[in-house]
């Protein structure tokens, strides 16, 4: 009788914890901030249709890029983007491979429900088997080399039935943030 009476009063004592542990957690769930998140390898394949990309060079040879491997930077809340690209054209001689380097920032555009590359910072731009002071020209040219072949590049866009719940709810695509996932997209209340 008394390992019986020991064994209920734990039980509802456990219960009752734990009871408290699930009222507690589902507290915190209905304070969370709606989100959205888009795994990395949908942006490489959304980023991917939109290549291979030909930038004209002033009018001395052209670069074609190729699809970006993308690298998500979370630690700075950007992406990171390298490319192959060739130079080819008159100025040149000959084609040339080299690889181009760069990271954004993201920004959710309304009017058609997309996410898109902006603030774009060159890393890099190389080419190994051109001369040295061909590649500084083109390092030099290289951030609006960088702004006419990604700027505005849409990297995801969002479906109606991926957004149906939350508006809802009266609320709206806000911030985007930059995991070791993906892009994880936090939903705020509609302005008026």
């Amino acid at each position: 009788m008394l390992h019986r009476r020991r064994f209920l009063t734990t039980a509802s004592r456990s219960l009752a914890l734990g009871g408290a542990a699930v009222l507690t957690l589902a507290g915190h769930a209905a304070w969370a901030q709606p989100s959205y998140t888009v795994p990395l390898s949908q942006l490489q394949e959304m980023t991917a249709t939109k290549f291979p990309r030909s930038v004209p060079v002033q009018g001395l040879f052209d670069l074609t890029l190729q699809a970006p491997r993308l690298r998500l930077l979370p630690e700075v809340n950007r992406v990171g983007a390298t490319m192959s690209v060739d130079a080819a054209g008159a100025a040149l001689r000959r084609s040339h491979a080299g690889t181009f380097d760069v990271e954004f920032a993201l920004r959710y555009e309304a009017s058609d429900r997309t996410l898109r590359a902006h603030q774009i910072k060159l890393g890099k731009l190389d080419f190994p088997t051109l001369k040295p002071a061909v590649n500084e020209l083109l390092n030099a040219y290289g951030p609006v080399l960088a702004e006419q072949s990604l700027g505005e590049v849409t990297l995801h866009q969002l479906r109606p039935q991926d957004t149906a719940m939350f508006d809802g709810m009266g609320l709206q695509p806000g911030a985007i943030t930059v995991t070791a996932k993906g892009l994880t997209v936090a939903f705020v209340n509609k302005q008026p």
